[in-house]
């Protein structure tokens, strides 16, 4: 009998995987993930990850499932939030939920079910898994979920070979409504629980309470850029051609130079790092015609940079680019060699519709040229990029 250690959060999806399971003859194994838990960056009398790891039991004695909680927050201290906060404070967007993947559940605790002699992990995500043969070997792929609405492949985007081969997703083929329908006819505790909206396995904290209880407050200016300046403008749309000269690639995924660039005093933020390119929400300054956006952040000089409309230049470019060090394939049988391109479909962040895009390597790294103009590209996003349903590759966006 394969033995499976699924990792359990308390919610529906992860408590219905592992019935799922047991129901097609694993002898499964649950486990909560413990992964945070000081207090000097929480809210002191919140403690959502007693709730979750009781309700992840209570479908554990459910189920007769052997049932454990496990300590990782040691690891995922360093290896998410302390990384997180470095990236803020430099003024970039890292996705703490990508990250948990790639450093906490398919590695540190896939490591911990390896050693509890599991054949596999599994988790509530949506997303699908399928293999094929290729030169005599079997070649792993990350496939959509089947639920649209609901589609957790983008959060998977930096996983391995090695990873995905240990990996089962027992719902990925079901709908939300599904999976809700299973948990109630089966009894789960968890059945009607609403989803989770907070850190990746840290509880209900919003980010960016979570943020504000390490990086401190800084009093800085709000520049507003006036959407007529020329300096935003970068020519026409280039083609999706096979060949595209390196040097208008770069071009289009320069970032603005906004000091250089004629704006006007807005108002005041309390931190640069708190913001993010594309945000709207959270600026508190109002009286304009219409919304304000975020289009650049200085951390250095403590510079918010935004633009009044959905429409103003200084929110979208053509292309991004990718550093050698941050391109990763999932497929590694089709990465590209250097001066060679492909179309695929890309998203830079969640639930983000997928654009038509060529993936042109060059020497120093991977531009993203995508058929239509991006709304806030921001450094340290992921972008993933997809054939068909298949998610193929991802990386870091410089």
């Amino acid at each position: 009998m394969k033995r499976v250690v699924v990792g359990m959060s308390g919610g529906v999806d992860s408590s219905v995987s592992a019935y799922l399971l047991k129901e097609q003859g694993y002898d499964v194994i649950g486990i909560f993930m413990r992964n945070w838990h000081d207090e000097t960056v929480t809210i002191s009398n919140d403690c959502p990850w007693i709730d979750d790891s009781n309700d992840a039991m209570l479908v554990a004695e459910k189920l007769n499932i052997p049932f454990q909680v496990l300590d990782l927050s040691v690891d995922y201290k360093s290896r998410i939030v302390d990384y997180m906060f470095a990236e803020y404070e430099a003024g970039r967007t890292p996705n703490p939920d990508v990250l948990c993947n790639r450093e906490i559940k398919f590695d540190i605790f896939l490591e911990a079910a390896l050693k509890l002699k599991a054949d596999f992990v599994a988790t509530g995500h949506y997303c699908q898994k399928s293999s094929f043969q290729k030169d005599g070997k079997e070649i792993f792929q990350l496939i959509s979920g089947a639920d649209k609405n609901k589609d957790q492949s983008y959060f998977l985007c930096q996983l391995n070979q090695q990873q995905l081969s240990k990996a089962l997703f027992p719902i990925g083929h079901l709908q939300k409504s599904e999976v809700r329908k299973i948990a109630l006819e089966q009894g789960l505790a968890t059945a009607e629980k609403k989803d989770s909206q907070g850190l990746c396995f840290v509880g209900k904290i919003k980010l960016p309470d979570f943020l504000q209880q390490q990086l401190q407050p800084k009093k800085g200016i709000v520049i507003e850029i006036l959407e007529n300046a020329k300096a935003l403008y970068k020519g026409e749309l280039l083609p999706l051609e096979i060949n595209q000269d390196e040097e208008n690639l770069a071009q289009k995924a320069q970032k603005f130079d906004f000091p250089n660039i004629k704006g006007k005093f807005a108002g005041e933020h309390n931190g640069a790092h708190y913001y993010t390119i594309g945000q709207r929400k959270g600026l508190a300054i109002g009286g304009k015609e219409k919304p304000l956006f975020v289009i650049g952040t200085d951390t250095e000089t403590n510079i918010v940079y935004m633009g009044m409309g959905e429409e103003h230049p200084g929110l979208y470019h053509q292309a991004l680019f990718i550093p050698n060090k941050d391109e990763h394939w999932i497929r590694e049988d089709l990465k590209l060699q250097i001066n060679q391109s492909v179309e695929y479909f890309v998203r830079i962040r969640y639930r983000q519709t997928l654009v038509r895009a060529r993936l042109y390597k060059k020497e120093n790294g991977l531009y993203i040229l995508f058929e239509k103009n991006m709304k806030g590209i921001a450094p340290g996003q992921f972008a993933a990029w997809y054939n068909g349903e298949e998610l193929i590759g991802s990386g870091v966006i410089n």
